[in-house]
């Protein structure tokens, strides 16, 4: 079952977007606000973390001073017990100091993909539809789960490497100013050049391969729910070619990133090279000018030997964060896109619903410019009367009902819920007065009553039963194994397609909208599901105001009003009787619709 909104987004939108490094950048610091106690204290245990394993440099270097100036050896017990003491409390610290990262980052990532979703169901059908699932899909799942692989395991190495950088330059400047003055002037423009170089070409390039996969994930998926027409249509080997010609795209998108990756490594190594002999070199000059002691000198030389592995980390991991980078700039894009409706002023569960009057003002929609597809059509369906919509295949029925629905913001024209255009009622007043019912009907993973409360979560047992009495659906519900209690959906017990079917239009009778519209809600069932089908349709709209999408002329024939249409226009509208009577374009229909039927 579709429910409708009220954004015209659908129109201006012609794939989702991206957010710019400042936007994601605001949308982090905003989630990780929520969390600031944890966040500090994190802070708060890496950095012990961090100092406590960097005393041991400066206590091996006082034991060589001991050694060197030929102290007895029970000068070397404390120093020694001091660096057992700081490796075990870096240890534990930065194990504990890791998890509570993690974990912040973890709830930081919960909390963006809750707006993420939230956002992206409160769009229209149709921006979705235009964007292409496979985009959306790709965002949902590769991208958030390349930031939570970030967050599980670089995060955490990347953020302790980048304290002990800190730390440790701190370090070796207090042993003597010369020796950090030898590692900034000779080992870090290296580093410098490395990272600037990487970081300006490795962006572009990640974000490039991220979109070459979701157009490849596109076309699997369009080609994957098509097998059928694709085979009948002996398409396969077009498809095939299309689905390469995609992956070789993506393929030479992540060639480019590895070449990248290979330069940037070998740079860090050179790095690393020429700075430890710089630190070698002036640590030599300065012990034998009486400047620093053997044992500062080794220090120095250690701390700097101690840097390679947390520069290793932190220049390396750029390339996943990166990549994640990317990902998240896509997950926080779909966020501004509009926000979802809060609900506020929705009436409570239980209260009488306004009462449904329906009129389209000379309505105009055209998927693309220059090719409308509906013109100037003008229609009033007033409270509790039921119209059906006829007409031949591309005469603009379903639009109608998309437009009606406020799925679909007309070019021209507005629609009117009760004297109140669509556009000004909030999402969620919206969604709860007007429901569209389509032929392409989802079975929600869960029990039937879990998919039912669904859209009426509030429903009780009883209400459930009652609309399913009411629907005449009881009899193949209790015949389920478990009746409500089956799970139905991915993996569950198989529902039939007038089963589905069935299901949504009791889902519709449970949401009790003001006005209902079905566009060929019973298109799927087969002959002896026919007749249950659409007493069923007619049983949801008792009561309500309804379009009903005609499959069936039979459905016609039940309806207050039939409505015939014609190349995106109205060209008939009465009784079925008087339509009949009539002999026009419906008379016809009407006629060869009994002779084939």
């Amino acid at each position: 079952m579709k429910t409708t909104t009220g954004s015209d987004t659908e129109r201006a939108v012609s794939r989702l977007p991206v957010a710019t490094p400042r936007e994601t950048a605001r949308t982090t610091l905003r989630l990780l606000a929520r969390h600031r106690v944890r966040l500090t204290a994190t802070v708060l245990v890496l950095l012990a973390a961090t100092a406590s394993a960097l005393a041991v440099p400066a206590l091996l270097g006082t034991m060589v001073d001991a050694v060197a100036g030929g102290r007895p050896w029970s000068a070397l017990l404390a120093p020694a017990a001091g660096i057992v003491a700081a490796t075990a409390a870096g240890v534990g610290l930065g194990w504990w100091g890791q998890l509570l990262l993690a974990r912040t980052a973890q709830h930081m990532l919960a909390g963006l993909r809750e707006e993420v979703f939230a956002t992206a169901v409160a769009q229209p059908t149709s921006v979705l539809e235009k964007t292409g699932s496979g985009d959306l899909v790709s965002r949902v799942a590769g991208d958030a789960e390349a930031v939570n692989t970030v967050i599980g395991r670089v995060l955490p190495a990347f953020v302790t490497a980048l304290f002990t950088i800190a730390l440790t330059l701190v370090g070796i400047g207090v042993i003597d100013p010369r020796f950090a003055l030898a590692v900034l002037v000779v080992a870090t423009p290296v580093q410098y050049v490395a990272l600037r170089r990487f970081l300006a070409r490795s962006g572009p390039v990640y974000r490039s391969a991220r979109q070459a996969e979701a157009v490849r994930g596109q076309q699997l998926i369009e080609t994957l729910t098509g097998a059928d027409t694709v085979t009948s249509l002996r398409a396969q080997p077009r498809h095939r070619a299309a689905i390469a010609a995609t992956s070789e795209h993506a393929i030479g998108h992540e060639l480019r990133a590895v070449r990248l990756r290979t330069t940037f490594y070998g740079l860090l190594n050179l790095a690393e090279f020429i700075g430890l002999a710089a630190v070698l070199a002036v640590g030599y000059h300065l012990v034998g000018a009486d400047a620093v002691t053997l044992g500062a000198a080794t220090a120095a030389a250690l701390y700097f030997h101690q840097l390679f592995g947390p520069i290793g980390v932190l220049l390396s991991n750029v390339d996943e964060l990166q990549n994640a980078g990317a990902g998240l700039a896509r997950l926080v894009g779909v966020l501004s896109l509009p926000a979802p409706d809060t609900g506020a002023g929705a009436e409570p569960r239980g209260t009488t619903p306004p009462a449904g009057r329906l009129t389209l003002e000379n309505i105009a929609y055209g998927y693309a410019p220059g090719r409308r597809t509906l013109h100037g059509v003008t229609l009033t369906v007033e409270p509790g009367e039921t119209v059906a919509v006829v007409g031949a295949s591309g005469a603009g029925k379903t639009t109608l009902a998309k437009v009606a629905a406020g799925v679909l913001t007309p070019d021209t024209g507005r629609v009117l819920l009760d004297g109140t255009p669509l556009d000004r009622l909030p999402t969620a007043e919206l969604r709860r007065r007007a429901v569209l019912v389509s032929q392409e009907v989802h079975v929600f993973d869960g029990t039937v009553a879990e998919d039912l409360r669904l859209f009426a979560p509030g429903a009780t047992d009883a209400e459930i039963r009652a609309a399913a009495d009411h629907l005449n659906a009881t009899a193949w519900l209790d015949a389920l194994p478990e009746g409500l209690n089956t799970h139905v959906g991915a993996g569950g017990h198989p529902l039939t397609a007038a089963q589905a079917q069935h299901l949504a239009l009791v889902r519709l009778a449970l949401a009790a909208p003001a006005v209902a519209l079905l566009d060929e809600a019973t298109a799927e069932a087969g002959t002896e599901d026919a007749d249950l089908l659409e007493h069923a349709a007619t049983a949801a709209l008792t009561g309500r105001t309804g379009i009903v999408i005609a499959h069936r002329l039979g459905q016609a024939a039940r309806a207050d009003r039939v409505v015939v249409m014609d190349a995106g226009r109205i060209v008939e509208s009465g009784t079925h009787t008087a339509l009949l009577t009539a002999d026009g374009p419906y008379a016809r229909l009407w006629a060869s619709w009994n002779r084939n039927g």
